[in-house]
């Protein structure tokens, strides 16, 4: 079994990443719901979450766990690696590609407080800017959105044109998608920003879980996905589905 957490659904596009690479894998999703989002959140907490969800994860059966949360990766991957026996796959914003991309010399990077506040972004704007020009937007409606499983309307296309639109004005021809939860709102972000590259990593993340699932002797089962969540499975499963785009069965998790 492949094990993927993340404080909410915006890490079940990383899942759908690794489905499309492993379709036969059993995969285990559990969204932390109870303390989402985790950007704005001391990085303390955001360690013991991500220690608990991961633990939880293993003791479920997961041979590999995937850290499908840019805040999380940047406050908790190295503690993760340290205490757990499983390997662990995090992931981190595409600034490098955007870098390679960019036309202009200008590029943004979107994602959350504590992904953009974290010494881990630090050290890769510093490795690879390479003297281009890095915007950073912290967009908590964004995530918003896909917890409410709002991924068109008015209201969402509003958000994400207020988020993205600015962008344009300021020469930046290259956007990076540095939280999982923005892919689900990549048709809006791609309208709001028409002639902009967009730059997601959940394929790159997908490639290596793949890679790490093998090496650990992780063979194909029955292809079955399995949800839970820390929150009330009844308020987060309309959602799920629709940024899903089916139901899944989901479990709720209490004391974690």
């Amino acid at each position: 079994m492949i094990g993927l957490f993340d404080p909410g659904l915006g890490g079940l596009s990383v899942a759908r990443a690794v489905r499309a690479l492993l379709p036969r894998h059993d995969l285990l999703y559990l969204a932390d719901t109870a303390y989402c989002p985790y950007g704005p959140l001391a990085p303390e907490l955001v360690r013991a979450r991500a220690l608990a969800c991961a633990t939880w994860l293993v003791k479920q059966g997961a041979g590999v766990v995937v850290v499908a949360c840019n805040t999380a990766t940047s406050a908790a991957i190295e503690i993760l690696r340290a205490r757990l026996s499983a390997p662990i796959v995090g992931m981190e914003p595409g600034l490098k590609p955007a870098v390679a991309a960019t036309r202009t010399g200008r590029v943004a990077v979107l994602a959350t407080s504590g992904t953009l506040g974290g010494e881990r972004f630090q050290r890769l704007r510093e490795r690879f800017a390479h003297g281009a020009e890095v915007v950073t937007v912290a967009c908590p409606e964004m995530v918003q959105l896909v917890e409410d499983g709002e991924l068109d309307g008015p209201r969402a296309r509003a958000v994400v044109a207020a988020c993205v639109e600015p962008l344009g004005a300021r020469g930046v021809d290259t956007l990076v998608l540095g939280c999982t939860h923005f892919p689900p709102l990549r048709p809006l972000i791609a309208a709001a920003a028409p002639r902009a590259t967009i730059i997601d990593t959940g394929p790159a993340v997908a490639a290596q879980t793949a890679r790490v699932a093998s090496a650990a002797g992780i063979g194909p089962g029955d292809g079955t996905m399995r949800c839970a969540t820390t929150g009330d499975p009844a308020l987060v499963a309309p959602a799920l589905a629709r940024v899903w785009g089916a139901p899944l069965p989901l479990e709720g998790i209490r004391d974690l």
